[in-house]
């Protein structure tokens, strides 16, 4: 039985590892308000972290990484079935709840969390280099699975728009996080050294991905947007913020997953939505206002939702 000084203490510790990621996202959110930062600076950042800072930070950690602890094809193997099954899950429920114009949006605003900035910062909070490592091994995973299943699910609603495989697996394949993982794997696996110098300037520049990251997260979240429209964008979120975590790290727990390798699991569950899927929902001419609502709800759901969680699981020795 736990006393109310232990109740207090792990949630402290589950503030003290969540709460650094979240208030970055408020203050991108304030500096936006403030008008110190603008689209102009959130779209140079963006492309700043997704093609150099974030490819980097992976790099290094991967290297740096035992892969015998951080590379876990049972870890990568499950994850890939609880996405996939969640995915499912979501699209059968849509056919049932939500107005067919609106499905695919529901469907990817529901299951594609933001793994690459939100699941790997918390990752990296709570665990330090495995966090890092462990969680860019299973980032290239995720970005796979995610960019896969959505283009399926947008495309099977929206009947102007053709399938183009090619277009789709090329894009996949120049990923530069997903280069990052595949590049990094080789030289980690035979220990490969670099000079100390070029180490620390290394990782002076990969230092810039968390903060920027997730100021222009906040920088990109629309709180009177949300005003203006619920319905199906809520019942996403909630699907995407309460519901498929639980039933996804349910089911980690249940396949004897625990520790680390759940605690990182629950994160990436746990992610709010992906910006770029509203990205990919305006590209194919879908709903876009929706789409910008979900990512916008679940990210400020986040701050309290995953803090939950992770003061759940602590609470109870799982993680």
């Amino acid at each position: 039985m736990f006393s109310l000084y232990t109740v207090i203490e792990v949630f402290l510790q589950t503030l003290a590892t969540t709460l650094p990621v979240f208030a970055m996202v408020f203050i991108g959110l304030g500096l936006r308000k403030l008008g110190w930062i603008d689209a102009a600076f959130v779209n140079t950042a963006s492309a700043l972290v997704f093609k150099a800072t974030l490819p980097t930070l992976i790099f290094l950690s991967i290297l740096r990484a035992d892969l015998d602890t951080a590379f876990n094809p049972q870890l990568l193997g499950f994850f890939a079935l609880a996405t996939t099954g969640s995915f499912a899950l979501v699209w059968t429920w849509a056919l049932w709840r939500v107005p067919r114009a609106d499905r695919g949006v529901y469907v990817q605003g529901a299951f594609r969390g933001n793994c690459g900035i939100v699941g790997l910062a918390l990752a990296a909070s709570l665990y330090g280099d495995y966090g890092l490592s462990a969680g860019g091994i299973l980032l290239g995973l995720v970005i796979i699975c995610y960019n896969i299943l959505s283009v399926l699910v947008l495309l099977t609603y929206q009947s102007e728009q053709k399938l183009r495989w090619g277009k789709i697996l090329g894009d996949i394949a120049r990923n530069p996080l997903i280069l990052s993982v595949l590049i990094s794997i080789p030289f980690a696996w035979w220990e490969v050294s670099f000079p100390e110098w070029v180490m620390t300037s290394g990782d002076y520049f990969a230092s810039l991905t968390l903060p920027l990251a997730l100021l222009c997260i906040g920088a990109t979240v629309s709180v009177s947007a949300i005003r203006k429209e619920s319905g199906p964008a809520m019942g996403a979120s909630m699907f995407k913020m309460v519901t498929l975590p639980a039933l996804c790290t349910l089911a980690a727990w249940a396949a004897e997953f625990e520790g680390r390798e759940l605690g990182l699991m629950f994160l990436y569950f746990a992610s709010p939505t992906a910006a770029a899927s509203f990205v990919m929902v305006k590209a194919l001419g879908g709903n876009a206002r929706m789409a910008a609502n979900i990512v916008a709800i679940t990210t400020l759901l986040a701050s309290v939702t995953v803090t939950l969680g992770v003061f759940i699981l602590q609470s109870a020795g799982l993680i």
